[in-house]
């Protein structure tokens, strides 16, 4: 593979602010205040160092009721079964975390709320990986108390799908609706800071015309945190692991769409290269030179004997699209996706009669 490759203009621009369903007004805002960046607050990170800081005050007057293991060594299962039916001081220490971490989310939102781009918001989605985890759903569900309790007016709910799941199924929103004409589903990317996902999402158009049945027929996970690899070596796994899909879905007679939706921390220029935000990725992935989308349209230039269009977007914009089908009930609404860091976006419906 080379990392310049002349190629088509894609059918939807890389980062575009306009797609069929909805308008991107914000996406990737690196707000902040006196104490620092507003994300570095609502992270998985920032949660860890609320437990540690109540375990630490705990065991000064006595013993960690979690014992001796590190805070950030502590599995979220751990954490969810502890909390669940463990020991009660142990349970009453982490409801403790739940309850700071939630009035930090809170004060977050209310910031963000006051940005212009996210003015009159009316429903915030929650995703990420720590709404995988019940502690994450509570801390979730005690924000949208308090918000309520101060009469902030937006909704605040967990994201519908599994956040894996939902980084993937959001990339049919990438695409207009034509291109799956006669065709059942689409290839997805999600890459992260510690995996790389890739899947066939299956559209079920025939179950619901507005894409809200799609979902995850298979998906391929490589944790590429756990390995010491060049971003060639991403590709080229990535690259692998889409063949394979491809291979699943022709023996299930499955028809894929000519297209790859791909969600990636960052802030993606039209051209398909990332300006930054990709810090955590597997070498220099905001490099001019380094463009994805070419690479993997270089790789794979045709499915189902047709020529492949690739679209790339911010991991969090992606995954906010997954709600595009029960967002119709509201105008203006946004995604926080809580893991590594904070990721954000905010959306406007679109009224497809134009």
């Amino acid at each position: 593979m080379t990392n310049e490759v002349d190629i088509a203009p894609p059918i939807v621009g890389h980062g575009a602010v306009r797609l069929s369903a909805v308008e991107i007004d914000s996406f990737n805002v690196e707000a902040k205040d006196d104490e620092g960046f507003l994300g570095d607050r609502a992270n998985k990170g920032a949660f860890r160092d609320i437990l540690d800081d109540w375990r630490k005050r705990v065991s000064a007057g006595g013993k960690d009721p979690l014992g001796k293991v590190d805070t950030y060594e502590i599995s979220r299962k751990e954490l969810d079964e502890t909390f669940a039916s463990g020991d009660a001081q142990a349970a009453g220490l982490i409801q403790g975390a739940i309850e700071d971490f939630a009035k930090e989310l809170s004060q977050v939102i209310r910031r963000f709320m006051k940005l212009k781009a996210w003015q009159e918001t009316e429903r915030l989605v929650i995703g990420g990986g720590f709404r995988e985890s019940r502690i994450g759903e509570l801390a979730i569900g005690r924000t949208a108390v308090l918000l309520k309790a101060a009469e902030v007016k937006i909704e605040t709910i967990p994201i519908r799908n599994h956040p894996d799941e939902a980084g993937l199924i959001g990339a049919i929103h990438l695409a207009p609706s034509w291109i799956f004409k006669a065709h059942d589903a689409i290839l997805a990317v999600d890459i992260g800071g510690t995996n790389i996902r890739a899947g066939v999402v299956e559209l079920n158009l025939k179950k619901a015309k507005d894409l809200s049945k799609a979902g995850v027929w298979e998906s391929e996970l490589w944790r590429h945190a756990d390995e010491k690899v060049s971003r060639e070596d991403a590709v080229g796994r990535l690259v692998e692991m889409l063949e394979d899909l491809i291979t699943r879905a022709e023996k299930e007679k499955l028809k894929l769409a000519p297209f790859i939706g791909i969600g990636c921390p960052g802030i993606i220029q039209p051209d398909g290269s990332i300006e930054r935000g990709a810090q955590n990725l597997p070498g220099n992935w905001e490099s001019s030179k380094f463009n994805l989308p070419a690479l993997l349209r270089d790789a794979i230039p045709k499915i189902s004997k047709e020529e492949t269009h690739v679209v790339m977007h911010n991991d969090a914009v992606v995954q906010g699209l997954s709600e595009v089908p029960f967002m119709q009930d509201v105008e203006r609404w946004g995604i926080f996706t809580i893991g590594t860091g904070l990721g954000n976006a905010r959306f406007t419906n679109r009224h497809n009669d134009d």
